[in-house]
């Protein structure tokens, strides 16, 4: 295995490790095209570090706010 610190190219299971998530659930992903973009070399499927990093901040789920009758500064 290379180093991931000497190229930005990750295997599947490199990145599946960075992103803290299965292997098996990276490749669904890959067949459904909704996981981090992904390139060909040859055969092998490699993931940039860039790309891994932009998809992750794209899944960023923030503070939802509930509706203003279940907020309990509500006065009414």
């Amino acid at each position: 295995m290379v180093n991931p610190s000497e190229t930005p190219y990750f295997t599947t299971e490199e990145a599946a490790i960075y992103l803290r998530m299965k292997v098996s659930t990276l490749d669904a992903m890959r067949w459904r095209h909704d996981g981090p973009t992904f390139r060909k070399h040859g055969a092998k499927v490699l993931y940039h570090r860039d790309d891994l990093d932009l998809w992750s901040r794209s899944q960023h789920v923030g503070d939802i706010l509930a509706p203003a009758n279940d907020r309990a500064d509500n006065d009414d």
